[in-house]
């Protein structure tokens, strides 16, 4: 095994300058090579090939001598898997102590944990783990090196607020800026104050390492600067590259257009005049299945190239080996919430420098490679914005809000932001709060009902929607509810059978809407055994339904150790209904009068809404509804929507609706 410098020991002097300014390390780009040679050597010398490799002794004299350390290295440098590894062989994990690593995305924290251990020669879940929501991989007695989503570090802070356990946490990916990663910085800010002797290693590709050292006072001195090869645009007839053997990744902005380009391309390939293509189609998205995934990150079977059509999920962390040619769109899909109108909006908006520089570096890990960049030499250098806008700028932050009153935090707009949220999405998050009675008229955790709902790793309706249904007698019902609305989707679209899939949802499909739909699902799963074949007759995603079981369960033991109780209502579907009411009461529209075209209005703010084509109620069209979340494309859509009384909704909340001729109007 490698020789790694020890803390306390005598600082290393070949790979380090002086560090009197020290604290962030600029790591060089991965020099491309001819062949991976994988398969021909250990996993060993596999890792001393990575780049990061011969700044290992800076690493570990940085995290020694610094609170804080900077590490900026370009994608495919090793920083996400071999830091991690080199801070446990040099003793930060002895003594109980462990390691963690955070990701902003699951299927990151999936992949690379699967990785690493690995190259331990471990399995999965014993010193290397990794704990994602409703999933926990990891055995608290051996475990040393820990990968986890920010969100559920934050989550951890409600049992331990100092995070006690941990030598060293290292925030991976910073550069995406999302709104868990956000408020871990801010908090581990704080905890750092407490906690001097803590380590955090922040680690990403493109991250703005000045603002950063600054918000954390840290000092800094380059040590080395990461290469940058510039790529020349294109605008090439991209699958028909007469280029030598690799694989490709193509960057496009949501599912809906990638399943259209698979399905194109799959189609082309099978053509007569195509049959040598070689080409083998797949998509890549956070909702895919667990089979689709791991095709994937399989090898490349001989004489195939691998074509694979991804969303930006593929920019940061996960490692496809093979690839050697990227294709970038220039366009990603975001969110963006607006709180005057409690809108959420998904915007396809160009991409950043940064997030280019991310996709180019996909390019090239085993041989040269190319990037085809869809766009001008031009725009990238004079309109191109350089950063993205940060999730905590663009966000619903009723979530965010909760955590940090559980957190102890009541000053939120004094909290240390690293980008200051909207003061109006602030306001809005403790109006909705208010409204739900999770906080008090100071702004502070209500009791019981704040407390429980913060320990319920929900968005706070859907936790006061099991907490009331706890009182009405259907909490059965409704963690199958819950659990159902916390995975992306338990259906799976099918190019070329809509009227098959229709036919299929309305055998489900229940009068008083979606979530009654989805306890008929859920029982025809049990029924079914949990059959894969029955899910996959009925278009069902079979790793969504098994994980609907599995949330199920931990909501099941999460109320028990509340102290709540577990109780049926036996098929009285407006009970059922008014629980739903308890946590989406705010969430109301009414169908306008002589409305032909499914026109609704909400109550709170008359937006003009409808409801979304893949709810069992689009052109069904009752009088009033509750609805789940609005999204916006084409049009202002409702999705997981419910038939109610509007008398319902002044029985649930009489503190927010009064009775106005002709129609219920909010306080």
């Amino acid at each position: 095994m490698a020789q790694f410098w020890r803390p306390g020991s005598e600082r290393p002097r070949a790979t380090l300058v002086d560090d009197e300014e020290g604290g962030v390390l600029f790591v060089s780009a991965p020099p491309p090579s001819s062949s991976s040679g994988f398969g021909h050597s250990s996993l060993e010398r596999q890792r001393q090939r990575l780049p990061v490799f011969k700044y290992r002794d800076a690493i570990l004299y940085l995290v020694e001598n610094h609170a804080t350390t900077i590490i900026v290295g370009e994608t495919g440098s090793g920083k996400t898997t071999q830091i991690p590894q080199y801070l446990k062989e040099a003793g930060w994990a002895e003594g109980g102590r462990v390691v963690a690593c955070t990701q902003p995305r699951r299927l990151a924290v999936q992949s690379v944990a699967s990785r690493v251990a690995e190259e331990m020669g471990v399995k999965i879940g014993e010193e290397v783990g990794y704990t994602i929501r409703f999933e926990d991989q990891t055995n608290p007695s051996v475990t040393v090196i820990k990968f986890l989503t920010d969100g559920v570090l934050i989550r951890e802070m409600m049992d331990d607020p100092l995070l006690t356990k941990y030598s060293v946490i290292m925030v991976d990916e910073a550069h995406e800026r999302s709104l868990s990663t956000d408020m871990l910085l801010g908090l581990l800010k704080k905890i750092q104050r407490r906690r001097p002797e803590l380590r955090i290693i922040i680690s990403s590709a493109t991250i703005e390492a000045k603002s950063m050292s600054t918000f954390f006072q840290a000092r800094k001195k380059d040590l080395r600067h990461a290469a940058e090869d510039s790529v020349p645009s294109h605008l090439p007839a991209v699958l028909s590259v007469e280029e030598p053997a690799g694989d490709i990744l193509v960057f496009l902005t949501g599912q809906d257009d990638i399943d259209a380009a698979v399905k194109l391309l799959r189609e082309d390939t099978q053509d007569d005049r195509r049959r040598t293509s070689g080409l083998l189609v797949l998509p890549l998205y956070s909702g895919l299945s667990r089979v689709d995934q791991d095709l994937v990150f399989a090898p490349t079977p001989k004489g195939k190239r691998k074509v694979v059509i991804s969303t930006n999920i593929a920019e940061t962390s996960l490692t496809l080996e093979g690839v050697v040619y990227v294709v970038d769109s220039g366009f990603s899909k975001q969110r963006f919430y607006n709180p005057i109108s409690d809108i959420e909006s998904l915007v396809v908006t160009p991409i950043s420098k940064a997030s280019a520089r991310q996709r180019a570096g996909r390019a090239g890990r085993i041989q040269p490679g190319k990037c085809f960049r869809l766009y001008t030499e031009e725009y990238f250098l004079k309109e191109m914005p350089t950063e993205g806008i940060p999730e905590m700028q663009r966000s619903n932050l009723v979530s965010c809000v909760i955590q940090l009153k559980a957190l102890g935090i009541d000053n939120i707009l004094g909290f240390d932001w690293l980008a200051s949220p909207p003061p109006e999405a602030m306001v809005r998050a403790l109006e909705v709060l208010y409204s739900l009675g999770i906080l008090d008229e100071d702004a502070k955790l209500t009791s019981p009902i704040g407390y429980q709902v913060a320990e319920i790793p929900l968005d706070p309706m859907i936790s006061k929607m099991i907490l009331s249904a706890c009182n009405f007698g259907c909490s059965e019902e409704i963690i199958t509810i819950a659990a159902v609305l916390s995975v992306q989707s338990i259906w799976v679209s099918m190019w070329g059978a809509q009227k098959e899939f229709d036919e299929v949802k309305l055998r489900f499909a229940a009068a008083e809407g979606d979530h009654v739909t989805y306890l008929n699902v859920y029982k025809g799963f049990l029924n079914s055994g949990k059959s894969s074949q029955w899910c996959y007759k009925n278009y069902l995603n079979y790793q969504a339904m098994k994980k609907v079981v599995d949330v199920r369960e931990q909501l099941s033991r999460l109320l028990r150790r509340l102290g709540l109780a577990l109780k049926s209502c036996e098929k009285d579907t407006q009970i059922l209904r008014k629980a739903i009411i308890a946590g989406f009461f705010a969430n109301s529209c009414h169908l306008e009068e002589y409305s032909h075209n499914g026109l609704y209005k909400t109550v709170r703010s008359s937006e003009e809404v409808y409801i979304h084509p893949s709810s069992v109620l689009f052109r069904v069209n009752p009088k009033w509804v509750v609805y789940h979340s609005l999204v916006s494309t084409n049009k202002h859509y409702m999705r997981n929507v419910i038939a109610i009384d509007p008398s319902w909704l002044i029985e649930a909340a009489p503190h927010f609706y009064q009775v106005r001729t002709p129609n219920l109007a909010p306080c």
